[in-house]
């Protein structure tokens, strides 16, 4: 049970800003550097059918995940408290799959844009994401669910 002065009762300690905004970042940053100097994808019409299907994939993937922690009544606010461990739905598939599905969008989306630009920072995304966000939420969950957790962690894979 969490008390005032355990650090479950507060939620993860990550950086204070919304995770799909590194995303978000990122991708207009590639945009904006495809605005300056071109760097487009060939195979049109085929890329943008297999963007178009890559972004519903990781769109579904991430909605999953946002059902998920709705339906058992928890927080998708990463520094509020968690009140449950979700381990069904999307989260049989990836331990996180609001950030997967939105990293799976985000290649999409460059695929429909046409150009290569966010893919380049798509892995500095990545990173700042683990880092940032998920490496803080993992320590947060383990301490507030110990052994389940642990098991959980042991079963699932961290993006997918």
């Amino acid at each position: 049970m969490a008390t005032g002065t355990d650090t479950t009762a507060r939620g993860a300690r990550v950086v204070f800003i919304p995770p799909p905004l590194y995303y978000v970042a990122g991708f207009v940053g590639g945009m904006l550097l495809n605005g300056v100097i071109s760097w487009t994808v060939g195979g049109r019409p085929a890329t943008t059918v297999a963007g178009g299907v890559v972004a519903a994939a990781g769109l579904a993937l991430m909605l999953g995940g946002v059902a998920g922690v709705i339906r058992h009544r928890t927080t998708i606010v990463p520094h509020h408290p968690v009140a449950t461990l979700v381990t069904t739905g999307a989260y049989r598939v990836s331990r996180n799959p609001m950030y997967t599905g939105l990293a799976i969008l985000y290649l999409g989306g460059a695929l429909l844009a046409g150009t290569w630009w966010p893919v380049l920072f798509w892995p500095v995304v990545v990173a700042l994401v683990t880092v940032l966000v998920i490496r803080p939420e993992e320590r947060y969950l383990a301490q507030r669910f110990g052994e389940a957790y642990a098991r959980y962690r042991g079963e699932v894979r961290r993006w997918l």
